[in-house]
């Protein structure tokens, strides 16, 4: 089995899919993972190339019957959509989506970092001024609200759209559920 976690930044997207891939007890993939250069001292600074990211990715679910991979591949990933059983896209408002993120920078790099004259300030402020933008109608990014909306709909599976604020084992047990629902073993 495959699920693919999909969604707005910051809305919780990895945390989900780390939750539900223990649950399950399967593997867990990230997409930042195969797309960024994660060894480097400055992080989300080197991305990989696509036929790089999706050789390192498609190697990675080989080697796992089973799998959760959370993380946006829309575009550069298509060719592993076949593999997903199902699709959860999760969005929350844009405001507590920043509040988040803020949250998670500051405790994964420290406000030294992230504050101006840290190491990371423009790469935090520049996520952060794109993740605001994320739900903007006429947003030119390859990865928006609605490029993103769009790509869903060319899935041949069942997609679950959660929208509202949850603790994670709830988030989880409503997976669970439509995973149920669309007679997709949880079974491994």
């Amino acid at each position: 089995m495959g699920y693919h976690i999909m969604g707005a930044p910051g809305s919780g997207v990895s945390t989900l899919g780390y939750a539900l891939a223990q649950q399950l007890d399967v593997a867990h993939f990230d997409t930042d993972d195969f797309h960024w250069f994660t060894g480097d001292d400055l992080p989300y600074r080197r991305r990989r190339n696509p036929d790089h990211r999706r050789q390192l990715l498609g190697d990675a679910l080989a080697q796992s019957p089973s799998w959760v991979l959370s993380g946006t591949l829309c575009g550069w990933g298509d060719v592993f959509i076949p593999k997903f059983e199902a699709v959860i896209y999760l969005w929350l408002p844009t405001k507590t989506r920043i509040a988040r993120i803020q949250d998670r920078e500051m405790t994964r790099y420290g406000a030294e970092r992230i504050q101006p004259g840290g190491d990371l300030h423009s790469v935090f402020e520049k996520f952060c001024a794109w993740a605001a933008a994320y739900d903007e109608p006429e947003a030119t990014f390859l990865r928006s609200k609605v490029r993103e909306m769009e790509w869903l709909q060319q899935l041949h599976c069942p997609v679950l759209l959660l929208t509202e604020e949850a603790p994670v084992t709830s988030l989880v047990t409503l997976c669970e559920t439509f995973l149920k629902e669309n007679g997709l073993s949880l079974d491994v």
